[in-house]
């Protein structure tokens, strides 16, 4: 009996919905069992892809890390094209996501309350996609020309984490805004 879906489509279709159960229903709230019917996969597939949910867990977080990193700097350049306006780009771009039906917060901030083990390989993940983000942003304030963009980076991404965990909390896209106004008055100050 030949295959009808390549052994490559069954791993991603296992991702696809691992990424989509552990976002909205939470890393720990969700079973293996619960992803494998989600994929439309036997228990022996999804273990022929990864040795246990902690491995599951780590290649989740390193896919959406790609994805959100891409879309993200994606959103910052249209943005910045429309306006002119790098920072200013970063925190629309941030709104738009806080308005999506699906918004549940960061994946990643999730992601670090549910995984308080730094020896779990999902926090390697977690540090690799802060680093990568906190790159995304400082290729951004580099674009507008802000003096040692590296370090006001890693500033201003603190104050986009905090306005990811207010729209969550608050169910709102006001945080993107109060978030802009505390970065312009940071870099004017710098």
């Amino acid at each position: 009996m030949a295959r009808t879906k390549p052994t490559a489509d069954a791993r991603e279709r296992v991702l696809e919905a691992a990424d989509r159960l552990f976002y909205r229903d939470g890393i720990r709230a969700t079973g293996v069992d619960t992803v494998i019917a989600a994929a439309g996969v036997a228990k022996m597939t999804l273990y022929a892809h990864f040795k246990s949910k902690d491995e599951l867990i780590a290649a989740y977080l390193r896919r959406r890390s790609e994805h959100v990193c891409t879309w993200f700097a994606s959103a910052v350049v249209r943005y910045a094209e429309q306006s002119g306006d790098w920072l200013d780009a970063i925190f629309a771009a941030l709104k738009e996501w806080f308005r999506t039906p699906d918004f549940r917060g960061c994946a990643f901030i999730n992601a670090t309350a549910e995984l308080p083990d730094p020896s779990h390989p999902g926090r390697s993940a977690i540090d690799e996609h802060a680093a990568r983000f906190t790159a995304a942003v400082a290729d951004a304030l580099k674009k507008a020309r802000v003096n040692d963009a590296d370090t006001v980076a890693a500033a201003v991404t603190m104050l986009i984490d905090g306005a990811i965990v207010a729209a969550a909390r608050d169910g709102t896209s006001d945080s993107a805004d109060q978030a802009f106004e505390v970065a312009r008055t940071l870099l004017q100050r710098a």
